[in-house]
């Protein structure tokens, strides 16, 4: 069951909103960064309590944490969340299914209401917490959980580098300009200065108390690809997070230093 020094509930639901506003307002071994990349962001990490938690049985589940992701995006998450299962097991965690923790959230909803509004994806963070509350104080009786981990899919705008190497950097990764469809090129007025949608994948992990002691990210992909048909904007790709090894990168930039990336693109030296 989680391993918990059980505060007041009113400690767990100031804790839980407290660390939900402000991410909200804010790998695995074999993959390396390619070099020193100014985007990169400094993840978040308590060591102390991670060294307190003495973590070796997680669940990732299967909601966000903040705002549900693009449709787009979330046909891909289950398989972002197995290869994230993969780091943390490579790391010496044991990752559980997260069935049951599915399952009681579903019955937690029921019983609270559903804390996203489906018209406007806003979360009401004072039922998201209550939720993940229950569902905590339900899965201790019937699992041994260290940490409570969340994934979230982020869509962000980014921009390509002008000059002759188009390239768009964020959150420590480098894309080239992906095209799609069959034409003649790109049009010498293509507007490289339009904002290109891309995603970044966000790593949140609670202890058995639900206080936040690790949040990372990282750049994962373009969501977005030239249209050589017109040769004279973006459209949004086929192929959404095609690329497993673009995956892996996100994640391990999203889980250092707790899993540490070699060749760290954060490091200028």
């Amino acid at each position: 069951m989680f391993r918990t020094r059980k505060p007041a509930l009113r400690f767990y639901s100031i804790a839980v909103l407290t660390c939900i506003a402000l991410i909200n307002g804010c790998a695995t071994g074999s993959v390396s960064g390619s070099g020193y990349n100014p985007t990169t962001l400094t993840n978040q990490i308590d060591q102390a309590a991670i060294d307190d938690a003495n973590i070796k049985r997680v669940v990732i589940a299967d909601i966000n944490l903040g705002t549900p992701s693009r449709k787009y995006l979330q046909k891909r998450e289950k398989d972002v969340d197995l290869l994230v299962a993969q780091a943390l097991t490579n790391h010496g965690w044991e990752v559980v299914s997260s069935r049951d923790f599915s399952q009681r959230w579903r019955n937690a909803v029921s019983m609270f209401g559903n804390p996203v509004d489906p018209t406007t994806g806003r979360v009401n963070n004072a039922t998201f917490s209550r939720i993940v509350q229950t569902v905590r104080d339900q899965i201790m009786e019937s699992s041994n959980i260290d940490a409570l981990i969340f994934t979230d899919l982020l869509e962000k705008d980014v921009y390509f580098a002008q000059g002759v190497n188009r390239v768009a950097r964020w959150d420590g990764v480098s894309r080239k300009p992906p095209t799609q469809g069959a034409g003649d090129g790109v049009s010498v007025n293509f507007n490289w200065g339009a904002p290109v949608a891309a995603t970044t994948l966000r790593i949140s992990i609670f202890d058995a108390d639900l206080k936040l002691i690790f949040n990372g990210e990282g750049g994962v992909a373009l969501n977005e690809a030239v249209d050589v048909r017109s040769g004279t904007g973006f459209v949004r790709r086929r192929e959404i997070l095609g690329n497993d090894n673009h995956i892996k990168e996100g994640i391990a930039l999203a889980l250092h230093p707790l899993v540490p990336m070699s060749n760290w693109p954060g490091n200028p030296d």
